[in-house]
This record gives structure tokens, sequence and C-alpha cells, in this order.
């Protein structure tokens, strides 16, 4: 998504890197203004609450103004980056100091509000000044007048938090805080300004307590608690002698913490969209779970005779890998667990196909890419996908495509070391497997006490349309694939 500015500037808009997403948030930049960039090269990463996604610029240029610093979250349609193409591009290689984040003279200037040159002086003919993190606006975005600029611009809700962005930018950059004259605008960021006036607060009366002398949230509550009480109406006029005056109630402590005890993180992007998923499924899925514990000492031993095997040569085996075949035949054998539910049409959809979905815990957290058409696919290609599936999931490069249209899903809580779960459905799906850890335990094998290896699998599925009987068989039917492997012969 580009537009076309004066003098041969494209602006590079936040595209919707999923389906329907407003946002996304700016992990790292690939590059800086003054670098030359070609149709197709990454110039940074952004987060949205599906996965990380790498943007690929799509045409020639020289970077002209990165309008966002690391770690903005940006609305889906704003411009992110400005980039001088054709004629334009020379300019930019010319005076690439001028939108440079990295410029600490430029940083501190927009913020104390210094004086300099009228813009049709040194810029081009339509520009106006260039202020760090927001960069140039156009004819379609307005932004805040800076002290001492003969030309005024109407503000927008962007260039109010300009102030507290060129301090954490030029912070970031590793320039230190960038100064601010007495009676600049106190510094904040927009979410706390919203605050602020939601709650009646001025900024300027409230004493900064965060880094570099920004506002916080527990600020502008500290602020508002005695203003509020003192805003409060007094107790109305007796009725009767019966009605007595109700005494105020004290002000409510203001909200802090010892950072030096505790930490917070944000939540947003795939954490907070995990949340948000689970809390829906769990209170909108009856949740069903059952248990069975299996002898799986025969699938471990074929695993070791497949890593042999030369026709996975190059191939990730392991015991998921068997356990994912022995659900698919489960679902083969059972096609109406692998189903949803339509809510608005009041039906059952029952899939003829699986996308297998498996959970992986990632540094951003949960998500569970899938596997299309596994169904279909041989034990090599299916041994293929998930090597595949797991290396790009850890490298944090999962599509949001590749966690879309999932019909069933394998969460292998077993790798730490866990028994069993009960593990909650992925949203839109009917069932999810739980795979315990695989431990050497006192097992009656043949009539005697043996050492076997042996698992506890757990199911979990939405009894609106799978009930005990079906879930049971579902669940019966891995076990006994995995106890008996050679039921991948004769029930495929």
């Amino acid at each position: 998504m580009t537009t076309m500015t004066e003098g041969s500037v494209r602006e590079f808009k936040m595209p919707d890197v999923g389906e329907g997403l407003t946002e996304a948030e700016i992990l790292k930049w690939y590059v800086q203004p003054g670098d030359t960039v070609t149709d197709g090269q990454v110039v940074c990463e952004v987060e949205t609450a599906k996965a990380a996604v790498e943007l690929p610029i799509p045409y020639d240029g020289v970077v002209r103004e990165l309008r966002f610093p690391e770690g903005a979250t940006v609305d889906v349609g704003t411009s992110i980056i400005a980039v001088a193409v054709g004629d334009g591009a020379a300019a930019a290689v010319e005076a690439p100091a001028q939108a440079s984040v990295e410029d600490g003279t430029g940083g501190a200037q927009a913020v104390t509000g210094a004086p300099e040159k009228a813009p049709e002086e040194k810029k081009p003919e339509g520009r106006q000044p260039v202020l760090v993190g927001y960069g140039v606006s156009t004819s379609a975005t307005r932004r805040r007048p800076r002290k001492g600029a003969e030309t005024r611009v109407p503000a927008t809700e962007a260039s109010e938090a300009s102030v507290a962005s060129a301090a954490i930018q030029s912070e970031m950059n590793g320039h230190g805080p960038a100064p601010v004259t007495k009676g600049s605008r106190p510094l904040a960021k927009p979410p706390v300004r919203k605050l602020a006036k939601d709650l009646g607060v001025d900024l300027a009366t409230v004493a900064p307590t965060g880094p570099d002398g920004i506002i916080t949230r527990e600020d502008v509550h500290a602020a508002a608690a005695p203003a509020q009480q003192a805003s409060e109406p007094g107790p109305a006029p007796a009725a009767s002698a019966a009605v007595a005056p109700v005494a105020p109630s004290p002000a409510p402590a203001a909200v802090s913490y010892d950072a030096a005890r505790e930490t917070r993180i944000p939540v947003k992007g795939v954490r907070k969209a995990t949340a948000a998923a689970m809390v829906g499924s769990a209170f909108t899925a009856p949740h069903v779970t059952e248990f069975v514990t299996v002898d799986v000492t025969r699938t471990m031993k074929l695993v070791e005779e497949l890593k042999q095997d030369k026709e996975f040569t190059g191939l990730r085996v392991n015991p998921l890998l068997l356990i994912a075949k022995a659900l698919l035949v489960a679902i083969k054998r059972n096609p109406d667990v692998n189903a949803s539910w339509d809510e608005a049409a009041q039906e059952i959809v029952v899939k003829h196909y699986v996308n297998l979905g498996i959970a992986a815990a990632t540094p951003r957290g949960l998500i569970v890419p899938n596997i299309k058409d596994a169904h279909a696919k041989t034990l090599p290609q299916l041994a293929g996908s998930l090597g595949e599936l797991v290396s790009t999931a850890r490298e944090g490069k999962t599509s949001p495509a590749a966690m879309q249209a999932g019909t069933v899903t394998i969460t292998n809580v077993g790798v730490f070391g866990v028994d069993t779960g009960t593990p909650i459905l992925n949203p839109g799906e009917s069932a999810i497997l739980a795979v315990g850890a695989i431990k050497l335990q006192p097992w009656v094998h043949k009539g005697n006490v043996k050492p076997r290896q042996v698992t506890t699998l757990a199911l979990s599925f939405d009894h609106r349309l799978v009930d005990g009987e079906l879930g049971s068989k579902v669940l019966a039917d891995v076990a006994a694939v995995l106890e008996q492997p050679k039921r991948l012969l004769t029930w495929a």
C-alpha cells in the first residue's frame, strides 16, 4: 500500500498482513534514512496479533524518513516509511540527516522548539519541517506546529505524541534523553493523554515519575484521586431527620509498584490475541476432557527404526510424528469429530480435510500453525511438514496464513515433563489432543510387570457437536495405534 507525494517521494503504508487486523507493532528497522533500498528488500519486522512478519519495500529508491520508532504501534494504512524515488533519490542522498531518527541534534531541536529556517528556504515546495519519529506531513495528514516556526499547522493525535516519541527515540538511539525546555509540552504517551482527558486531569499539573520525566498512567491516577474527591457533590439537604449525610469515601491510593520486585509486561500482539481467543473458547464451547494412559513402547521402537530408514534421511523423526499420524487415522475412522459449530447458521460443519494444528510455545507467546491437508500426506511428507513448522515457529517467522483455517490441534505438554492436562480448544475447532511425557514405568505386559514406555493422552472436545461416544472412540483409536503401530497399515 503506497501513495505518491510531491518531490518523487513514495509513502509506504502499514499493510494488513492478516485478515482484518487493524494495527501492528514495529519490532525492528533494517534500514535507516539515507540507505538505498531495492524492490522486494525487507525494511522492517512488525508484530501483529497473530505473528511477526517481515515487510518488503515494493520499489527502488533511497530511504527519506522512518515515520515511527521501533516499539511503536501503528494503525493499518498509516505511512511508516518515506522513500525518495527517481530524481528525488539523489536529493535524499545529499541530505539524509534532515530525516534521520539517529540525528541527536535534530531530535533535540524538534523537542525544544529551537528556531529554524522557514520550510521554503531549505526544503522542496510543499514539504513541511521534519519531526523526529513522524516525519513530513502531507496534505492528507496534519501535525502540531512547533514552537518558533512561523507556519502553523493544526495538531493531530499522532503529533501530540511526537514530543514523547522524540525523547524515547533519542534514548533508544544511544544519544541519551532529548532535552526538554521549561514550559514545553508535558511528556506522555497517547494512551496516557487520553486517560488524562477522560479523567479531566491537566497534564501540566502532574508530577512525572517515569523515565526521562515521562508521565505514567499511575501519575495520572494519583493526580485524579484528589480532584475526583473534591468534585464529588456534597450531601444533599436532608429530606427528613432520619436521613443522615454520608461521609465521603477516602481517596483511593495511587497505583504503584516496586520495579525491583515486580516486572510488568504489556499485553499486546500474539499474547493479547491468544488471551482473547482462549477466553472466548472457554466460555463459548462446553469443554469435555477424557484421558487414557497407554503403553507406547512399540511406537518408540518404530521411531528408532524410522530414523535409520533412508526414506527419512534429513527429516525430523520423533514420537510426535507417529502421534500425529495416529490422530489422522482416528479422524479418518471417526470423521464427524473433524467439524466446527456455525452459531449464525445453527449448523455443524463437517470438514472433509484435516488442517492439523501443532501448538508451539514461542518467546512472543503460544501460536498454533497448522499443516494444510495433513490427511493427504505420506509419513515422510508429514515428517517434512512438521520439521518446517517447528523451525519456522522457533525463528518467529510463522505467517498469519499458516495459523488460519485449522480443524484439529495437538499440544505436546510432555516436552516440559508434564504428565497430562486439560487443553482448551483452539477457536473454531472441535477437538484438541494433549500428549504427556513418555516415561519408563512399571506396566503389566503379557501377564508380567515390566518396565515399559508409558504416556497419558487427554482429548478435549466441544460437547455441542461431539458427544461422549464419539470423543471416546477417537481417543481410544489414537491410543490403540500408539500401542500397536501396525494398525497404521491395517486401519489406514
